[in-house]
């Protein structure tokens, strides 16, 4: 904890740095292929049934399914309106980005568009054009009809039914759906109420009436909720400066009095229960923020329609297509036969310890000091219990469970919201720079001097993730050659992985059984934890079972006969040669692997490899994933083999300030590792395509980890100073990693977590510290539970390797139940 608070402080300043910049740009939305909007839609019908406000909503529904569908009330005008949009295209929209964009979010999902541009028709055009209409003269021959849709291939219909005002006329269209069952609509989205106002010149004699009419229209739309989706649209506010003369009666105020009878009214329309009518407020919301960029002070821009019919989709859609990248309007999904019974005994670990503190406390509180009734002064009874091993267990898994009541609340429980990511260059890259000079600012200097030393590869652990985290939460994966280097650094894990366990390995020889079950505890606690409680696969964690895989085939390449390790092999140099056989054997398998995809997936479709590895059903997802940095574990473990070797044979010189090498051999390799590190990302900036780049990094990416490797260790200066800053990170790089997830970023990493709706940047900095704060607790509670769980006594070890391999039993048994019972 040496380094928390100091942590804290700089990380409210990167935070605060990051949403300055985000909020320095406009925020768009991009909008998916019409193909899923109808593969939501299929076989279904939709009815919009209101006035001209309805109307627009209905066009930009529709023009989700079908983006070429033409506005057939607009005919005559296009010309202008084209006219009209090449200049208002000149104009950004200009809105509230703090309540806005999180609105948007709310209800986010496999389908999503947002547009900077306005366009489209309104009613002062028409009026400009002498299409004259019943708000006004004259009557035009689209305008106030009943509009038909209908996609035949993907059989889905959505009809508009002219009705402007709640009246009896609205409420026998509404009777025949509750008589006809056929007819009946899936989807009714109703709202209604300017044309009263302004009918009646906005008298209280109309209201009474908007009352009583919606009063007997509430049990039909009631009795239509119980089957299909029922939507009221609460009205939006008008730009009373912008209205016409004719239109001067309908005001904000006339508004609000209308829509607070709606929502009284349909919310009491059941006695004993919550009303099945949901109020469709969004699009009130988006108006109150952008209704002053309306041409006529009454109807939304076209870019705030088009969200606003986004986000009724993805009311109707997401609960049915189950996005990984949505998080709203899908309800929480039920808790699973293993989450209950890891919540009962989260809850029985919680209430053993607080019994085991009170049984403990209490205790101490009778051997505290007590006063010498001779000498009048206190004897002291010094009794140092250590701390038990069942009082670690339960604290330990007390505050685990606590934590993962947090992960659960924040990414399960539909509590919070969440945001979109938006990438521009600056803020991924300011960000980037602010905390590179914090961390070569907090410097020490290293406890020995040797390549890649213990607080140097923490350093470099540290600030790699500080990277990653920054490029997932500024969305900068949308920019090729950021995507490229990332890359680079996930291959750097894995560089380590090899280099790492190799060293280890070769200079210890320890093949134990102990050394395994660590290393593998470390690795999966978390995401084991995790996979239970969030009722995820294990290959959603991808990079867990990326370096699990990679340690174990290290393993297994070094302790399988004939184990050669340093020792043995500085007796007689053929045992090099047979551990590059080793290597090189290895090398051969990973090339047939990474060419044989149909052999790879037969090798990990095997039951129970398949419940591990995949994901959605197969696991060409693995295959992905392990193919695109293959080689690079081979390049760590072949570094570590000829780093060591130069060392045993003093080549290199490590001591303190001291150059690697001869000064001139040190100055040639420095300009070498310089040169490949710039051209490596001067290519990787000129990437045009991420599938041919991705072809090309397993083998290119190795280049500038080792120039960085020589760059970083060559020089002694260098080499003898770490930053304290990185290498706290770098400690707790997994957990990280993994938190992430759940507790930062949102929607399988593609938004961000909303604690505080509102204000992104308070948002940002509560939510970062609370993150990396769990992060810190979950790395100590892991090594906490290593040392109980895994004791050093080979007998007790394999007792409880049983027990584990029992509970895994278990779970796969569980595991299939639920698979079965969801199908």
């Amino acid at each position: 904890m040496k380094y928390l608070s100091l942590v804290a402080l700089n990380l409210l300043h990167i935070n605060v740095l990051i949403f300055t910049v985000l909020l320095m740009d406009e925020w768009v939305l991009i909008s998916r292929e019409e193909g899923e909007a109808k593969n939501c839609l299929v076989d279904k019908h939709i009815a919009f049934i209101g006035d001209s406000r309805i109307r627009q909503l209905f066009y930009s529904f529709v023009k989700i399914i079908n983006p070429q569908f033409k506005e057939e009330g607009n005919k005559g005008i296009i010309l202008e309106v084209n006219q009209l949009n090449s200049y208002r295209r000149k104009v950004p929209l200009h809105i509230n980005k703090r309540n806005y964009e999180t609105l948007v979010w709310v209800c986010l999902g496999g389908i999503e568009v947002l547009k900077t541009e306005e366009m489209g028709d309104t009613p002062q055009r028409r009026n400009k054009l002498g299409s004259k209409t019943r708000d006004g003269n004259n009557n035009s021959r689209h305008t106030h009809e009943n509009i038909p849709f209908e996609d035949k291939i993907a059989s889905v219909k959505v009809d508009f039914l002219w009705h402007p005002e709640v009246n009896g006329s609205m409420k026998q269209c509404i009777k025949v759906w509750t008589e006809d069952s056929v007819a009946k609509p899936h989807v009714i989205v109703a709202g209604a109420a300017t044309w009263s106002i302004k009918i009646h010149n906005g008298s209280n004699e109309a209201l009474s009436q908007y009352k009583m009419n919606i009063t007997s229209i509430a049990p039909l739309l009631e009795k239509l909720a119980k089957t299909s989706d029922v939507y009221w649209v609460l009205q939006d506010p008008v730009y009373e400066d912008l209205l016409s003369e004719n239109r001067k009666m309908i005001t904000n105020e006339k508004i609000d009095a209308y829509n607070e009878a709606a929502v009284s009214i349909l919310n009491s329309s059941t006695r004993n229960s919550k009303s099945n009518v949901k109020m469709f407020s969004v699009s009130k919301l988006i108006a109150q923020e952008t209704i002053m960029e309306s041409l006529d002070g009454l109807h939304l821009p076209e870019s705030s329609r088009e969200t606003s019919a986004m986000i009724l989709m993805n009311v109707y859609c997401n609960k049915i297509l189950k996005p990984v990248d949505g998080s709203c309007c899908q309800p929480r999904p039920p808790l699973t036969l293993i989450q209950k019974l890891a919540a009962c005994f989260f809850t029985l670990s919680i209430i053993g310890y607080l019994i085991f503190y009170i049984i403990h406390h209490n205790a101490h509180r009778k051997n505290k000091p007590c006063t010498d009734l001779e000498s009048g002064e206190e004897k002291k009874n010094i009794i140092n219990t250590p701390v038990s091993p069942l009082e670690i267990l339960l604290q330990s898994f007390c505050k685990l469970g606590l934590i993962m009541a947090y992960f659960y609340m924040c990414d399960r429980a539909n509590l919070f919201m969440k945001e979109n990511k938006f990438y521009t260059h600056s803020t991924f890259f300011i960000p980037i720079i602010y905390i590179l000079v914090l961390g070569v600012f907090y410097n020490e200097n290293t406890k020995e001097t040797k390549v890649l030393n213990r607080e140097q590869t923490d350093e470099w652990k540290g600030w790699m993730q500080l990277v990653i985290l920054i490029y997932h939460i500024s969305g900068a994966s949308t920019f090729l050659p950021v995507y490229m280097h990332i890359r680079v650094l996930v291959a750097a894990y894995l560089f380590q992985t090899g280099y790492g366990h190799f060293s280890y390995f070769w200079i210890k020889g320890d093949f134990g059984i102990h050394r395994v079950c660590q290393v593998l505890f470390r690795l999966n606690f978390l995401v084991v934890v995790l996979c239970i409680v969030m009722d995820q696969p294990y290959q959603f964690y991808y990079f867990v079972p990326l370096v699990t895989v990679w340690f174990m085939v290290i393993y297994v390449t070094l302790a399988l006969w004939p184990q050669i390790i340093q020792k043995k092999a500085n007796g007689n140099c053929l045992w090099h040669f047979g551990l590059l056989v080793k290597l090189a054997f290895l090398l051969l398998c990973i090339c047939f692997l990474a060419y044989s995809q149909g052999a790879f997936e037969k090798i990990f479709s095997l039951w129970p490899l398949s419940k591990c590895f995949e994901l959605k059903g197969n696991v060409y997802e693995w295959w992905f994933r392990w193919r695109l940095d293959r080689y690079v574990v081979f390049h760590g473990m072949l570094f570590a083999f000829i780093y060591l070797a130069l060392q045993k044979r003093q080549i290199l010189s490590e001591g303190k300030g001291e150059p690697l090498f001869s000064n001139k051999i040190s100055n040639f390799l420095l300009f070498i590792s310089v040169v490949s590190f710039l051209t490596y990302s001067i290519w990787a900036s000129s990437c045009k395509n991420k599938a041919e780049c991705n072809e090309l990094h397993p083998s290119v990416s190795v280049v500038q980890i080792l120039a960085f490797i020589l760059i970083r260790n060559i020089p002694g200066c260098a080499r003898s100073v770490y930053s304290s800053f990185f290498a706290w990170f770098g400690k707790i790089s997994l957990e990280l990693f993994i938190c992430q997830y759940h507790i930062w970023l949102a929607a399988d990493t593609r938004g961000i977590l909303v604690l505080i709706p509102g204000n992104p940047m308070l948002n940002i900095i509560v939510s970062t510290f609370i993150f990396v704060c769990v992060a810190h607790e979950i790395s100590q509670i892991t090594n906490d539970l290593a040392q109980i769980i895994i004791p050093k006594d080979n007998s007790s070890l394999l007792k409880r390797l049983a027990c584990v391999a029992a509970f895994f039993c278990g779970l796969l048994i569980l595991s299939s139940i639920q698979d079965k019972s969801r199908h």
